[in-house]
Formats: structure tokens, C-alpha cells, sequence
């Protein structure tokens, strides 16, 4: 069966919307790990000033529908539990 000019269309949009999407990932996994590396070194404030940054990261994934809404609320939750400890 041939592949419809719709078919490669839709594959052309998937295809950009995958690399959005890993974009997005990456960039809250890369937050969440220097988030960590702060907590570790007993870093408040600076922990703080990233606390923020990775809610951003994941409130816009959640919007973009990247990510799904109760998946970011579980890691900012963990993660703040973590910088309230410090």
C-alpha cells in the first residue's frame, strides 16, 4: 500500500513536534539535576532561585502537553520537599 501524501504530512509534523517535545525534556532534566547538585552542596538560595526556574520548566511542559499535569505536580512536589529540608 502506498504511503498518501497526508501519511508523510503527518510524519513530517510528528517528527518535529518529537523533537520539541525531547528539547523540553531535556532542558527540565537538566534543571532538576543542577537543582540536585545545589541541594547536595547545601546551597539555599541559590536552591531556591532554581526551585523557580524548574517550576517554570515544568509549568510549560504541562501547557505545551509535553508532560502530563500530575506527573509535574509529583516532581515539583518531591522536589520542593527537598529544598524545604536545607
Amino acid at each position: 500500500m502506498s504511503i498518501t501524501r497526508g501519511a508523510k504530512k503527518a510524519h513530517r509534523s510528528s517528527q518535529r513536534k518529537r523533537e520539541f517535545n525531547l528539547r523540553r525534556k531535556d532542558k527540565i532534566s537538566r534543571s532538576v539535576k543542577s537543582l540536585k547538585k545545589l541541594v547536595a552542596s547545601g546551597n539555599k538560595k541559590e536552591a531556591e532561585a532554581m526551585m523557580r526556574e524548574v517550576q517554570s520548566a515544568l509549568d510549560k511542559a504541562v501547557k505545551s502537553k509535553t508532560l502530563k499535569k500530575n506527573t509535574a505536580v509529583r516532581k515539583k512536589s518531591r522536589l520542593s520537599k527537598l529544598v524545604k529540608k536545607l
